[in-house]
C-alpha cells in the first residue's frame, strides 16, 4: 500500500512528533510510506511553552523526511496535496489534536478528495482538545467530515465522534507504549541524590496544565505523608501559572516532600526520572489517551490514574495500577497509601511486562490496514449486489 503521512517530527518537540514519527518508523517497514512534516509549526506567538524546537541531544527521527508545509503559508499546503495526488497515494493519514490546523488540514484533505482516488484516515489524538471553546467543536467537525476513516483512542472519543459525524467508520485502539527512551542512565540514585529525594517516590510527569488535575494530588499529599514518607516528584513545563500551585503547596504544608522540575525534559533524561520512581500518579480531569501512562509501562512503572477518557481502558485496576474518580483527594490518598502498605510494586511490574503485547505499534499498524481491507471489500460486495 502506498501511504503519505502528515504531522509533526524532530525537530518538533512533543507527544504527536513522538507519535508520528513512531508511527512512520513501524509503516514503513510494511508498506512504501512518505512523511511529509512541517517546516513551521506554530507561530510562537501561539504557541503556550518556551519554544516548540526539541531541545534533545538523542533525537527520535527517521531519514527521509519531507518537511513541506509552513503553518502560516496557504501555497505549502497546496503543494503539499498536489503531492499526494501526484504520488497517486492509496491512503493520506493525518493526526488531529487542536484546532490551529483547521485550515490547513481541511484545504489538504479538500484538494485530495477532489483530485484523486486517495482515502484519508485522521488518527484524533484528542478529538476536541483540552480546554476547548465552542468554535473548536464547528472546527473540527469541519475538518473531520473531509475524512473517510478515524482512529481514536477511547471509546468516548469514539461515541462523540459518531455524534458528531454518524456511520462515521471508526475504531478505537490503544495508545501504543512509548518505549523509545533508553537513553541516559537507569540508575535511580542519580535523581534521587540530585533532587534529595527521601522514601518512596511519586511521579507526575508532563506538561502542567489545568486538566491533568496536579492540584488534586497535592491536595491528597497530607494524608499520604501522615501515614508513610513519601516525595513528590513534578516534572514538566509549567503551562500556564505556576504560582497558584506553588501556593497551594505552602498551603498544605508540604514544601519539604515536593519537587518540582519546571522544564521540558530531553528525550536522554526521561529514563532518569522514571527509574527513580515508585509510582506514576496522572489524576487527569479529561483525558483521551495519554502518551505519558503509555511511556510509564515502557518503564515497567505502575500507575494511578483517574477514571476518565481511555485510561480505565489502559490501566487494569489492581493489576497494573489503581483508578480512582476524577477531582477526589481523599481517594487518590488512599490508593498511594494503597500502593505502597500492601508492597503491589512487583506484583503490578509483571502484571504490566505480560500486557505490553497490546499496546505495540505493530498492532496499531495492523488496524489501519483494516479500515483500508475492510473498505475495499465493502466496496466489492455493493458491487457484487448492484450487478
Amino acid at each position: 500500500m502506498r501511504i503519505i503521512l502528515i504531522g509533526p517530527t524532530y525537530p518538533f518537540r512533543g507527544g504527536i512528533s513522538h507519535y508520528t514519527t513512531l508511527l512512520f518508523r513501524c509503516l514503513k517497514k510494511r508498506h512504501e510510506t512518505t512523511f511529509i512534516s512541517f517546516s513551521r509549526q506554530y507561530p510562537q506567538f501561539l504557541f503556550p511553552g518556551k519554544t516548540d524546537i526539541d531541545p534533545s541531544e538523542e533525537q527520535i527521527r527517521e531519514e527521509g523526511v519531507l518537511p513541506l508545509i509552513d503553518s502560516m503559508n496557504p501555497f505549502t499546503w497546496v503543494n503539499a496535496a498536489l503531492k499526494i495526488v501526484r504520488d497517486r497515494a492509496d491512503l493520506v493519514i493525518l493526526p488531529w489534536w487542536v484546532s490551529f490546523w483547521a485550515p490547513q488540514f481541511w484545504i489538504i484533505s479538500t484538494l485530495v478528495n477532489h483530485f484523486s482516488k486517495t482515502k484519508i484516515l485522521y488518527i484524533c489524538h484528542n478529538l476536541v482538545e483540552h480546554e476547548s471553546k465552542w468554535v473548536d467543536k464547528i472546527l473540527t467537525r469541519f475538518v473531520l467530515k473531509t475524512g473517510d476513516f478515524f482512529i481514536v483512542h477511547s471509546a468516548e472519543d469514539q461515541q462523540d465522534l459518531l455524534s458528531m459525524i454518524p456511520g462515521a467508520e471508526v475504531r478505537t485502539t490503544f495508545h501504543p507504549t512509548y518505549e523509545v527512551f533508553n537513553f541516559g542512565p537507569s540508575d535511580p540514585d542519580v535523581v534521587r541524590k540530585k533532587h534529595d529525594l527521601q522514601g518512596n517516590v511519586i511521579l507526575f510527569f508532563g506538561f502542567v496544565r489545568e486538566y491533568k488535575g496536579l492540584r488534586y494530588l497535592i491536595e491528597a499529599l497530607p494524608q499520604v505523608l501522615s501515614k508513610i514518607e513519601v516525595t513528590l516528584l513534578v516534572v514538566g513545563e509549567f503551562w500556564g501559572d505556576k504560582d497558584k500551585y506553588l501556593r497551594l503547596i505552602k498551603d498544605k504544608d508540604v514544601e519539604s516532600a515536593v519537587v518540582v522540575v519546571d522544564k521540558y525534559v530531553p528525550n536522554e533524561e526521561i529514563r532518569s526520572y522514571f527509574s527513580a520512581a515508585d509510582l506514576v500518579v496522572q489524576p487527569y480531569i479529561s483525558a483521551t489517551g495519554s502518551g505519558v501512562i503509555q511511556t510509564a509501562f515502557g518503564f515497567d512503572k505502575p500507575v494511578i490514574a483517574t477514571k476518565v477518557g481511555s485510561l480505565p481502558e489502559v490501566i487494569e485496576d489492581g493489576k497494573t495500577g489503581y483508578l480512582v474518580p476524577p477531582r477526589d483527594p481523599d481517594e487518590l490518598a488512599q490508593a498511594i497509601l494503597r500502593f505502597f502498605r500492601e508492597q503491589k510494586s512487583e506484583e503490578f511490574i509483571n502484571n504490566i511486562k505480560k500486557e505490553q503485547h497490546r499496546f505495540s505499534w505493530e498492532t496499531m499498524v495492523a488496524v489501519i490496514e483494516s479500515l483500508v481491507v475492510n473498505y475495499h471489500a465493502d466496496r466489492n460486495n455493493r458491487k457484487i449486489l448492484d450487478q
